[in-house]
């Protein structure tokens, strides 16, 4: 696979660091000066723009946290006037205020110029067709990828979400060889197909996939690489930081690079808030320091992995994150045991015998709390003996009770019938506190 802009992606670590110290002290000093929020933060802990030099000032900075992106909606942490502003984007919440995110023209060719970087990684260039079925408007999905996919000369296909049979015919006449959706929406992809009589491995054109804007497991890669006999790769973005492209895989996944010239990364322990030791796991966090409109000090992602500082086999020195294991926020708490929606889909996709497709539903009896994992069944196991069906429940229930450290009750369902979803998948469903 080609690297898109070797002098960064491939610039040696010592360089890396002095490039940053001097691009992050700067973004300091822009932000006290004209963030309001910022300079109060950064005046509450004894801290002045001169005292950022190097990479190892960075500590020294307070934390930014997604409700205080809420507390100064829209444009409170804008650092240019906003007539330097030509395109806002908005978190996809469905209750309360949304996150607004704000680009400057510099920052839109920031975000088309890592995008770039993640096609070329995927084997994209000016001979590819990408076709985009990530949801276009406020969320920043669509977008990120088609302005990626054009600077790198792709011819792009902006489907966007929804409307699956029309997915699936354009994807085979404009023969995409790249495709970039949910990973879920991606094996919803394969299972239409195979019922429209159309074999996803032979009469679609696809070479990679660009996968992200969910959490998905190995297991779920290993399956749609099989059932589209592809490369799929896992990007990773979050609109706050930039959108699609903060980082993504290479063609050896061993993790995601990071575009350390504009993002700089720290992993810190989400108790304690002190960064840790390289390679152990903690919470993602993330100062950009090349962004005009709306750059952030260390905003904490509530991702739970890991950094490898190590050069990679691709030829690139940036750092790669793990697979993200869950989210801080997303973790299940039943009967006093830390529980990630990961943990559950990693076991499922050990049995042939069910599919992919499953939902958690969490309820409360009394004062203790009760999971559900409702999972579907395979047709060929739809289609067997009801000796066999309570086999493959009482072996799952196994494997969750071992993994987990608790015991949940498992649900096998026909095929088809967990709702699908055109965009992120939802895989929990809580219940306490409502019936």
């Amino acid at each position: 696979m080609a690297i898109y802009n070797r002098e960064k992606e491939c610039q040696s670590r010592q360089e890396r660091e002095i490039y940053q110290g001097k691009a992050l002290s700067a973004m300091v000093e822009k932000v006290y000066n004209n963030v309001p929020f910022y300079k109060k933060k950064l005046d509450e802990v004894g801290v002045k723009p001169s005292d950022i030099k190097t990479v190892a000032d960075l500590k020294k900075l307070p934390f930014t946290i997604k409700q205080d992106l809420r507390d100064n909606y829209p444009f409170g942490l804008i650092a240019v006037p906003k007539t330097d502003i030509v395109r806002l984007h908005a978190s996809s919440g469905t209750t309360g205020k949304p996150t607004v995110v704000a680009y400057t023209k510099n920052d839109i060719e920031l975000w088309s110029e890592v995008m770039a970087r993640s096609f070329a990684s995927a084997g994209g260039s000016s001979e590819s067709t990408v076709h985009i079925a990530y949801g276009y408007g406020l969320f920043t999905g669509g977008l990120g990828a088609h302005y990626g996919a054009e600077k790198i000369g792709a011819t792009t296909v902006p489907m966007s979400s929804g409307n699956t049979k029309k997915q699936i015919m354009l994807m085979k006449d404009f023969e995409a060889d790249i495709l970039c959706c949910t990973p879920s929406y991606a094996i919803y992809l394969a299972e239409e197909m195979v019922k429209a009589g159309i074999d996803p491995k032979k009469d679609i054109n696809l070479k990679a996939g660009i996968f992200g804007a969910e959490p998905w497991s190995n297991e779920i890669k290993a399956n749609i690489e099989e059932r589209f006999g592809i490369k799929a790769m896992d990007i990773y973005g979050l609109s706050e930081i930039i959108g699609p492209g903060v980082s993504i895989e290479c063609e050896f996944s061993e993790g995601a690079h990071i575009q350390e010239d504009h993002f700089l990364p720290e992993i810190i322990n989400p108790e304690t808030l002190e960064p840790v030791e390289p390679g152990e796991v903690g919470e993602l966090v993330f100062t950009t320091i090349t962004k005009e409109g709306m750059p952030l000090i260390r905003y904490r992602t509530r991702d739970i992995t890991s950094l490898n500082y190590e050069k990679c086999k691709c030829g690139r020195t940036t750092v790669r994150m793990g697979k993200v294991a869950g989210r801080t926020d997303d973790m299940l708490i039943i009967r006093g045991v830390n529980v990630y929606p990961s943990q559950i889909e990693s076991v499922i996709m050990e049995l042939s015998e069910i599919e992919p497709h499953y939902q958690l539903i969490i309820t409360r009896d009394g004062t203790l709390d009760e999971m559900e994992v409702h999972v579907e069944m395979s047709e060929t196991l739809f289609s067997d003996e009801v000796k066999k069906i309570q086999t493959v429940k009482m072996k799952l229930q196994e494997n969750l009770n071992s993994i987990l450290g608790i015991k949940a009750k498992v649900k096998i369902v026909e095929p088809g019938s967990i709702p699908r979803s055109e965009g992120k998948s939802k895989r929990v469903i809580d219940l306490r506190g409502k019936v």
